[in-house]
């Protein structure tokens, strides 16, 4: 077996780490997601390292020392990040000339060749799922037989072999929680709207949604929702609290957890055996039957991406959801005591002045614990990207995503709406949903009772008013 490093490069100044991916961007409140997406292959890999760089506060200087010794490193890249991965990659070409570097995550699944002309020290590209593919690439194995990469031969050429199959028997793969214990400090990993200390798991892959603009299921994870059985997911949380005495909540990451009610139900009853904290993933169509055995069995939380409240644009981004749909769920979520944490996009196809004020009064109206609005991002290998790239609304300028400065971009733009008013748009949305007198009342009442909790926003207020300022500068 080959000594491997898994990799998360340190980031620039003041960005975070995303879900279970590399969004190298400056965000509302600093957020750490644990690296579950190298975690995995991580637990394959018999005396492999994870190095997450970015909650560590990690430099380059110990990573360098690291990789002298290592014979592989198992890099995660993205679009924001991949300039400055490349560099990280050279860096350790440098220290280490011998050493095979790879890199793993959507950007290079989806554009492997262009990925490879344009990263010199990187030798190889995982595309799609690649748990098996790394491990075989460990294990020493020619690499003309490993199935779902994309590398250099000795003549400089680029070679692309066969797709590897998905994963069906999720079940089979190690428990991520392992390479946590032994490479990770926990109470690294921060998300304003989760219990702290908190852990995040996978317990299945893929959606069956056709969002549009979603990124995962349409470059990794596939739109079959592929699942670990309730016992598998229960052990593994099991063993959790074993190691992990102090983590005060679960946190499920699988794409939309709640695709399969049932499993959804199963796995909250194992939950409540074991007396946990727990949130997830949701669509906001949950019927109030399941929502009931959820909250009854340990669930805190929902993290639902409501995107618009224009149906027409719902519609636009293949959302398959109603308006009227998501209203009853939120009102049935306030009645059972379930918190929401909501997400929104602005400047998704068909965004007009109008609908971002009809989506800012549907986020009022339906008033979610807390939210998050992003601006609507045309990551390559979506259907988005490609849509905006025929229509003209991709302004190629801005197509990394962010600017210099780490801030996210407006990079999509309409004839009767311009980059500019959908990245105002933004602050507005912020300010009249949180600078509310009901609002303010709640998040002051929530503060009088908790310390903690008043600590804890303040420290968010202070970030977010920052967070504005340097958009406004942008």
């Amino acid at each position: 077996m080959m000594k491997t490093l898994f990799l998360q490069p340190p980031s620039f100044d003041g960005f975070d780490g995303g879900a279970g991916s590399r969004y190298q961007a400056k965000r509302e409140i600093k957020s750490f997601w644990y690296p579950t997406w190298l975690a995995q292959p991580a637990a394959m890999v018999e005396g492999s390292r994870l190095i997450d760089a970015p909650p560590a506060r990690m430099g380059m200087e110990p990573i360098l020392e690291d990789v002298r010794n290592r014979d592989l490193v198992v890099m995660h890249t993205s679009t924001p990040s991949f300039a400055s991965d490349v560099r990280v990659a050279q860096m350790l070409k440098d220290a280490n000339p011998k050493v095979k570097i790879g890199m793993v995550g959507a950007k290079v699944a989806v554009q492997p060749e262009e990925s490879l002309l344009n990263a010199p020290p990187v030798d190889f590209v995982a595309r799609n799922e690649f748990d098996f593919t790394i491990k075989e690439m460990a294990e020493g194995r020619d690499w003309k037989d490993v199935d779902g990469i994309s590398w250099r031969d000795a003549d400089g050429k680029i070679v692309h072999n066969r797709d590897r199959a998905m994963i069906e028997d999720m079940d089979s793969l190690p428990f991520v929680t392992e390479v946590y214990k032994r490479d990770l400090k926990i109470e690294d990993y921060f998300i304003g709207y989760l219990m702290h200390p908190y852990i995040s798991i996978y317990t299945g892959r893929g959606c069956k949604s056709r969002c549009t603009f979603c990124l995962w299921p349409q470059t990794v994870g596939g739109h079959h929702y592929r699942t670990r059985s309730p016992e598998h997911v229960a052990a593994e949380i099991r063993l959790a609290k074993q190691y992990f005495p102090q983590v005060k909540e679960f946190f499920f990451d699988d794409d939309t957890f709640t695709d399969d009610l049932p499993r959804a139900e199963a796995i909250a009853r194992e939950l409540g055996k074991l007396g946990v904290t727990w949130s997830c993933n949701a669509k906001a169509n949950v019927p109030r039957k399941t929502l009931e055995v959820l909250k009854a069995n340990g669930l805190r939380l929902l993290l639902v991406g409501y995107e618009s409240g224009n149906q027409q644009i719902l519609h636009n981004i293949k959302k398959g959801m109603r308006v009227e749909t998501a209203r009853e769920f939120t009102k049935n979520c306030h009645e059972l005591g379930i918190k929401i944490h909501g997400t929104f996009i602005l400047g998704l196809p068909g965004e007009t002045k109008e609908t971002i004020q009809e989506t800012i009064k549907f986020a009022t109206e339906i008033n979610p614990h807390t939210l998050q609005v992003s601006l609507a991002a045309p990551y390559p290998g979506t259907f988005l990207h490609k849509q905006a790239t025929e229509n003209g609304w991709l302004d190629e300028k801005n197509a990394e995503l962010i600017d210099d400065n780490g801030v996210q971009i407006a990079p999509l733009h309409y004839p009767h709406l311009s980059h500019t008013e959908i990245f105002q748009s933004v602050e507005e949305f912020y300010r009249k949903f949180y600078f509310r007198a009901p609002k303010i009342a709640s998040i002051v009442n929530e503060m009088v009772r908790s310390p903690q909790m008043m600590k804890r926003r303040l420290r968010e207020g202070v970030e977010f008013f920052q967070f504005l300022r340097e958009r406004r500068a942008a």
